[in-house]
């Protein structure tokens, strides 16, 4: 979840100080003593601060993996999330690629065949116990070389005692409240501005997060980036219909706020929930805490669809991947480790952030994951989850081309088809088949 919500991290520890700067420790790997193998992991910090740095996660994980695999020895560098991918990047491109990355995409790098293959790697067991659509998602050309570490979805998270006092839903607090199309969306965003809320209905399609609000809304409508083939389609009518509703429906009514869609980052947005001053809008785990920590209580439901039909949620995941340095069954062997049940719940349980395992999410599921309750929320919608196409090489550059250039979709006189047509052609170009 780079570049999306964990992106917390403001500082990290390597494990090998115990000063707060960021190195890499030991030696660059290989076999040191009476033939003992060093592992070289580079992973990334999802904790706000010191004190909850993933550093701690990652010791103990090695040291408890060292005592039971006498002969590996097990070496972590944790970095915060605006340099680890840099980081590996350098290290790789200096022809010294740690033996295991915990990053934010790994496409790139399995693409130009520097990565061993997941059945490579892992034991059956721990390859088949990933959830579907993780594992799908974690494919180059039907290949498996990403796996997945954590994951998140996303859910509408709306304002109880605004949509309580706009007549949205009866004021016992004890109504349920789960819109199924966008005509159920559209006129509570309605109720609210007749209310006088500041904003109905946030709309962050800024650069921080456009991709993902982008997406949910997408997936909502019947389309998304690809199609079943997993090519790119993203000028289909289904989408240009969504971004139409978006533009005429919720902008063009004054229904979305003072801000300009384009304009709003996704924080900004979160901010000005944890405030009072939104009704409803899209949001992830870490929307929990903030929400809670200022008092709003708050509801989460799936986003409707533009028809009331079933459509899959959004999913995120960060990737775990091994690099092709003459350890693969050593590699193999700490991340079926790092797969087992309890090592996946304990960091899970830690960041709030859902599991990427089959055996993690009943974990979770039946309460012995010490996961927050209201996760349950966010992990139904996980199994049936799609994400974004990350197998692609050529994702990055589609998901900034559509960061700079989809917020004018939804403009007065916007022009969505034309837009969508722009982005499409140059992901295709970017992407033959």
């Amino acid at each position: 979840m780079k570049g999306r919500y964990l992106r917390l991290a403001a500082s990290g520890a390597a494990l090998c100080l115990t000063a707060v700067t960021l190195t890499g420790c030991g030696a660059l790997g290989g076999l040191t003593g009476d033939n003992e193998v060093t592992l070289r992991v580079v992973a990334a910090d999802y904790g706000d601060n010191p004190q909850n740095s993933s550093a701690t996660y990652w010791k103990g994980l090695a040291d408890t993996f060292e005592k039971d695999h006498p002969g590996i020895k097990v070496e972590v560098s944790v970095y915060n999330w605006s340099e680890v991918d840099a980081k590996v990047a350098e290290m790789v491109k200096a022809g010294k690629a740690p033996d295991i990355a915990q990053i934010g995409a790994y496409a790139d790098y399995a693409a130009e065949g520097k990565l061993y293959s997941v059945d490579e790697l892992l034991s059956v067991k721990t390859e088949a116990d990933f959830l579907g659509p993780l594992a799908e998602a974690g494919k180059v050309k039907r290949i498996q070389y990403g796996m997945p570490f954590v994951a998140s979805t996303r859910l509408l998270f709306y304002n109880e005692k605004l949509l309580a006092d706009s007549g949205v839903v009866p004021k016992d607090g004890k109504t349920p409240w789960q819109p199924k199309s966008w005509a159920e969306l559209e006129a509570a965003a309605k109720k609210l501005k007749g209310a006088g809320v500041q904003t109905p209905f946030a709309l962050p399609l800024g650069r921080e997060e456009a991709q993902a609000e982008t997406m949910m809304w997408m997936l909502a409508g019947g389309g998304g980036y690809t199609d079943n083939e997993e090519a790119y389609s993203i000028d289909s009518p289904d989408n240009v219909k969504t971004l139409e509703f978006l533009r005429d429906k919720m902008v063009g009514q004054g229904l979305t706020g003072p801000v300009e869609p384009g304009k709003l980052d996704r924080q900004a947005a979160f901010d000005a929930f944890t405030r009072g001053e939104v009704g409803m809008l899209n949001g992830h785990p870490t929307l929990l805490k903030q929400a809670a920590g200022k008092g709003v209580k708050f509801g989460m439901v799936t986003l409707p669809t533009s028809d009331g039909t079933e459509q899959p949620a959004m999913g995120v995941a960060d990737w775990v991947m091994a690099f092709k340095n003459g350890h693969k069954t050593e590699s193999g062997k700490f991340l079926d480790y790092l797969y087992e049940a309890k090592n996946v719940t304990a960091f899970t349980q830690t960041y709030d952030l859902l599991p990427v395992t089959t055996s993690g999410y009943r974990a979770m599921e039946d309460g012995t994951g010490g996961a927050v309750p209201q996760l349950k929320t966010f992990l139904a919608a996980l199994p049936k989850s799609k994400l974004y196409p990350v197998g692609k090489k050529s994702w990055a550059g589609v998901s900034e081309d559509i960061k700079q250039n989809i917020g004018k979709t939804v403009q007065p006189g916007g022009q969505p088809a034309k837009v969508l047509d722009e982005i499409a052609t140059a992901a295709r170009a970017a992407d033959p088949r």
